[in-house]
C-alpha cells in the first residue's frame, strides 16, 4: 500500500512539471519579438504595397497576397524598395572563398594598337605595260612562246610584217639624201608618221626598208610576260593586244581589315609584312589607301599596301601576315576579357563591392587587345570586377530578379534569398547605387 502511494506521488509530480514547462514555453514564444529582416531587403513597412510577386518568378506581378500559380507564398513589394535595395547580390565571404571568386581592378591604360591581319600579294597594275599592234600586220616570228617568261628591257618580243610600216619606212629612206629645204621638211614629217604608227627611234634605226622587211618589237621594260595572246603566223589588226609585261619591282599587298578596326587605319599607316616562305625576314611599307567597298562575305575592308620587291622574291598570290601600327591612342578604362558576360542583347560585368556585395552592371565595349577590352560607357576606372566565378553570381542575380531591371526605370520585385542563405535585394534601375 505504501509503495502504491509513492508511485502515484511521482506520477503527479512529473505531470505537474510537464504542464509547467509547456505553459512556460508558450509564454516565452508569445513574448519573444519578431525576427528583424535584413536592412538590405526590409523596405519601410509604412510604404504602400505596389504588388505581390513570386520570388521564383519575380517578373510576374499580382494585385493580391497568397500563393502563386507555382505554389509559392508571394511576397509584397513596397514603394521605394527598389531604390533602397538596389540590384545587389550578397554572398557570404566563406562561400566567396569556396567558389574561388577573383576580382581585378578597372584600369585606365592605352590599348596596344598593333593589328595583325591576313593579306595577299598581287601584281602592281601601275607596273604593267601592254604591247599592241599599231597597224594591221602578220606575226612572222615570236621570240617567246609561253606566258610568265622573264624579259629584260630592250629584248626582242616579236617580228611583224606590216605593209603600212614598210611603205612609210621606204618613204623615209628615200628622203635621207635630200638637200632642199622642202625635202628636209618632208623627211621630218615622214619620221613623225613612223612614230605615230608605233615605231620607236630604235626601231627606225634598226629597220631594213623593203617590201619583205619585218619590224621587230622590243620589250619596253624589264619584267615578266603575264599574258601572251597571239601565236606565230597569226594576223593581227591595229590596236590588238599582243602581250602584257608586268614588273616585279613593286607589288601590292591587300590586307583584310575587320570592320571593327578599319576606322583606326588610314593612308600612311606603317606596316610590316611577314611571309612563311622567308622566315625571320620582314618587309616594310605603308598603307597607300583604304578601298571604299566592304567584302560582303567576310565583312572586311581592304587596305592597299605598296611594297618594294628586291629580287622579285614576293610572288603574286602569296599569303602574308600584315601587322599595322596605328598611332598610339589615349588611356581608356579597360577590363580583362574574362570579366565580360555577353548575352547577345547586352554585355555586362559583375562589380565587387564591400562586405561580399556584388552588382551586375551593363557596359558598352570597344576595342580589344592584349587580353583587355575597352569600356566606352558604364565605368570610369578604379572599380573592381569579378574575373572568376562571375557566371555563378550572374545566375544568382538572375534568380533574384536583379538582371530583369537593368536599364529599366520602373521598380522591380523585392529580394529573394540566395543559395548561400543570405537575403538578396531586388533590382534597381541602371545607373543608381544602393
Amino acid at each position: 500500500m505504501k509503495r502504491t502511494l509513492v508511485v502515484l506521488a511521482v506520477i503527479v509530480v512529473a505531470a505537474a512539471l510537464l504542464a509547467a514547462g509547456y505553459l512556460g514555453g508558450r509564454r516565452r514564444v508569445a513574448d519573444a519579438p519578431a525576427p528583424a529582416q535584413s536592412s538590405a531587403t526590409a523596405p519601410d513597412r509604412a510604404g504602400k504595397v505596389l504588388y505581390w510577386y513570386d520570388p521564383m518568378v519575380p517578373q510576374q506581378h499580382f494585385d493580391h497576397p497568397g500563393r502563386s500559380p507555382m505554389g509559392m507564398e508571394m511576397l509584397p513589394w513596397y514603394a521605394g524598395a527598389g531604390a533602397a535595395a538596389g540590384a545587389v547580390v550578397r554572398i557570404d565571404p566563406a562561400t566567396v572563398q569556396n567558389l574561388g571568386v577573383r576580382t581585378a581592378p578597372v584600369e585606365r591604360r592605352v590599348l596596344s594598337t598593333a593589328l595583325r591581319v591576313p593579306g595577299t600579294v598581287a601584281w602592281n597594275p601601275r607596273e604593267a605595260v601592254t604591247v599592241s599592234a599599231r597597224v594591221d600586220a602578220v606575226i612572222s616570228r615570236l621570240w617567246l612562246r609561253a606566258p610568265y617568261t622573264k624579259v629584260t628591257a630592250g629584248e626582242p618580243l616579236a617580228d611583224l610584217l606590216a605593209p603600212q610600216w614598210s611603205s612609210a619606212l621606204a618613204e623615209y629612206d628615200a628622203l635621207q639624201g635630200a638637200r632642199s629645204v622642202d625635202a628636209k621638211a618632208l623627211r621630218g614629217a615622214s619620221r613623225e608618221r613612223l612614230q605615230i604608227l608605233g615605231l620607236t627611234p630604235a626601231d627606225i634605226r634598226a629597220a631594213h626598208p623593203g617590201a619583205g622587211a619585218a619590224i621587230t618589237l622590243h620589250a619596253p621594260q624589264a619584267g615578266m610576260v603575264t599574258t601572251l595572246e597571239v601565236n606565230e603566223g597569226q594576223r593581227v589588226s591595229a590596236g590588238q593586244t599582243l602581250m602584257t609585261l608586268n614588273s616585279l619591282a613593286t607589288v601590292w599587298v591587300e590586307a583584310a581589315l575587320p570592320q571593327a578596326v578599319a576606322g583606326t587605319v588610314h593612308g600612311g599607316t606603317p606596316v610590316t609584312v611577314r611571309v612563311d616562305a622567308f622566315p625571320g625576314e620582314v618587309f616594310h611599307g605603308s598603307v597607300e589607301t583604304l578601298l571604299p567597298d566592304m567584302d560582303n562575305a567576310t565583312r572586311t575592308q581592304r587596305a592597299r599596301i605598296v611594297l618594294t620587291n628586291p629580287g622579285g622574291r614576293l610572288s603574286p598570290g602569296m599569303f602574308v601576315t600584315v601587322q599595322l601600327n596605328p598611332a598610339d591612342g589615349v588611356a581608356v578604362p579597360v577590363v580583362p576579357d574574362e570579366a565580360l558576360i555577353a548575352t547577345g542583347r547586352q554585355t555586362r560585368v559583375i562589380v565587387a563591392e564591400a562586405d561580399g556585395h556584388f552588382r551586375p552592371l551593363a557596359v558598352h565595349t570597344g576595342r580589344s587587345a592584349d587580353g583587355y577590352t575597352e569600356i566606352l560607357d558604364g565605368m570610369h576606372g578604379g572599380e573592381k570586377v569579378v574575373v572568376s566565378g562571375q557566371f555563378l553570381i550572374d545566375s544568382e542575380a538572375s534568380l533574384s530578379g536583379a538582371l530583369d531591371r537593368l536599364g529599366d526605370r520602373r521598380e522591380g520585385p523585392a529580394a529573394a534569398t540566395s543559395a548561400a542563405g543570405h537575403a538578396m535585394p531586388g533590382p534597381m534601375p541602371m545607373g543608381e547605387h544602393p
